[in-house]
């Protein structure tokens, strides 16, 4: 329901239709047609936002009916159960320099809001001013100060909700900026969490590697004991030589990656890599969070990325319904008091003296011919409207498509859980079982350096396959928002350290 600005009742009811008032009903039905078209433009400025076609189903195609599992909380990275893993968290949201420059933008956006919400009222100011004249010529000398002191206001009278809408339009920006922090925030505890898991995983990798290394070293040690005695053969002591460097190359390479994913998640954290340490050597102590999806639609209050496509959206709504409303008549009205020397400077009538002064003006204005400049606008925010319907319409469906992902990664990494263990058991005890044969030389130096590999292999791939479900998990979390809610300060990372939502506020308040 538009709001009327003309009080209770039309000022022109009990307007006599007599011929002798026949100028006073022309001007009544001036009124009526000025006042309905004033409230068909309001109500145009005040209507919601179109909104795109359903996508969402009814159901997610991959969700999972485990025990206990639910909708992540805003501290899902507790879940996890690794108090580094929170104190690193906690770290990055006071010191990520995405996230503080994300705050500050709210800061700028509650601003601007501020700025657009003040036409709304009347604009008051104290002016003064003093002028001293002096003139000589063959009639004389003369001079004269004329100065005033006054206490004006001026009040642009907004019929057409021009106002309204650019406030509306501005404090929805602002919403999308606060929500806009939130998706940076949500991203970041997903990269610290994702970060350092690859810190653990890869190091855990380094320990399975030079595990193989030392086997590979005493295989080495019986081949060239074999060797000496003239059982093995110069081919069997080179290729476990080589089998040897490869270990060593596969360890360096390990360690450069594992200090190249310490130094990214320094960054993270908003700190230089240097003299950066993480405790944690392996995934062992880590614990996996059981996490499930409700209905599809409550993604649409549940991501912060919606949020933002959604307030984006209404907020060019209301710029379109100030581009029309600055197509039609504005009405501003001034009133100055105060005193000043002339008491009345008019150009017909002068009053000299020093005395008090007043002055009220009503200036209406109605654009006529400005080579389409106004149409135009109106035209440009209609488009940018369109296309943040079709951006919304588009974050939806990313988001459908992000849930579906993780939750289809999670059930493959559930189904194949069994196979991985499997194939880690029987490499271990095939190679148990060659490396036994050939010290007592029954067994072939072929079989024993393939299942030297092997094992090597389902190991290093086993703790790769432990790193993909912990990531999985981790993209779970973020594809449902994080525990993140429309309430205002309800920022990812909030329990953990409360700034996160709260300092950007705090700076624009």
């Amino acid at each position: 329901m538009s709001r009327s600005y003309f009080g209770p009742g039309p000022i022109w009811q009990g307007v006599s239709s007599s011929p002798a008032q026949g100028k006073g009903a022309a001007c009544g039905r001036w009124l009526t047609t000025a006042a309905l078209f004033a409230a068909f433009v309001s109500g145009c400025a005040t209507e919601s936002a179109p909104q795109p076609p359903a996508v969402t189903p009814d159901a997610f195609e991959h969700r999972t009916m485990a025990a206990g599992a639910a909708w992540p909380a805003q501290d899902w990275y507790h879940g996890f159960g690794s108090d580094e893993l929170n104190a690193l968290v906690d770290e990055a949201v006071r010191d990520n320099t995405d996230l503080t420059g994300a705050r500050e933008r709210v800061a700028q956006a509650d601003a601007r809001a501020r700025q657009a919400g003040a036409p709304i009222l009347p604009k008051v100011s104290v002016d003064a001013n003093g002028t001293y004249l002096s003139g000589h010529s063959q009639q004389g000398s003369g001079h004269e100060l004329d100065w005033f002191a006054m206490l004006s206001a001026s009040y642009e009278v907004d019929f057409w909700g021009k106002n309204r809408a650019t406030a509306n339009s501005a404090r929805l920006q602002a919403g999308a900026s606060r929500a806009e922090r939130d998706t940076v925030a949500l991203t970041l505890l997903g990269g610290v969490a994702s970060q350092y898991f690859q810190v653990l995983a890869l190091r855990e990798r380094l320990a399975i590697a030079r595990a193989n290394r030392d086997a590979a070293k005493k295989i080495l040690e019986a081949v060239q004991a074999r060797f000496d005695a003239g059982v093995a053969s110069p081919t069997e002591l080179s290729s476990q030589k080589a089998a040897w460097y490869t270990a060593q190359i596969a360890i360096s390479d390990l360690e450069q990656l594992e200090m190249e994913a310490r130094a990214a998640l320094a960054v993270l954290l908003g700190r230089p890599p240097e003299n950066f340490e993480i405790r944690a050597n392996n995934l062992d102590s880590l614990r996996e969070p059981v996490v499930a999806a409700g209905l599809p639609s409550e993604l649409l209050t549940r991501r912060p990325d919606l949020v933002v496509a959604e307030a984006n959206l209404r907020a060019a709504h209301a710029n379109l319904a100030a581009a029309r409303a600055a197509m039609f008549p504005s009405l501003t009205l001034t009133a100055a008091a105060g005193v000043q020397n002339p008491a009345l400077p008019a150009t017909v009538l002068t009053i000299p003296g020093v005395g008090p002064s007043y002055s009220a003006i009503a200036s209406l204005t109605q654009p006529i011919f400005d080579h389409g400049r106004l149409a135009s606008q109106r035209d440009e925010a209609l488009a940018r409207e369109q296309e943040l319907l079709v951006t919304y319409r588009a974050a939806i469906i990313a988001s459908l498509v992000d849930v579906e992902k993780a939750l289809a990664a999670v059930q493959h990494l559930d189904a194949v859980r069994e196979f991985q263990q499997g194939s880690v058991t029987e490499s271990e005890r095939a190679f148990e079982g060659a490396q036994l044969r050939y010290q007592r030389g029954s067994g072939d130096f072929l079989t024993l350096l393939e299942s030297q590999r092997t094992l090597y292999a389902a190991r290093d791939q086993y703790a790769q396959y432990r790193l993909a479900r912990l990531q999985a998990l981790v993209a779970l979390c973020k594809a449902l928002g994080g525990g993140w809610s429309g309430s205002p300060g309800a920022t990812p990372g909030a329990q953990a350290a409360p700034a996160a939502a709260g300092a950007g506020d705090a700076a624009s308040s």
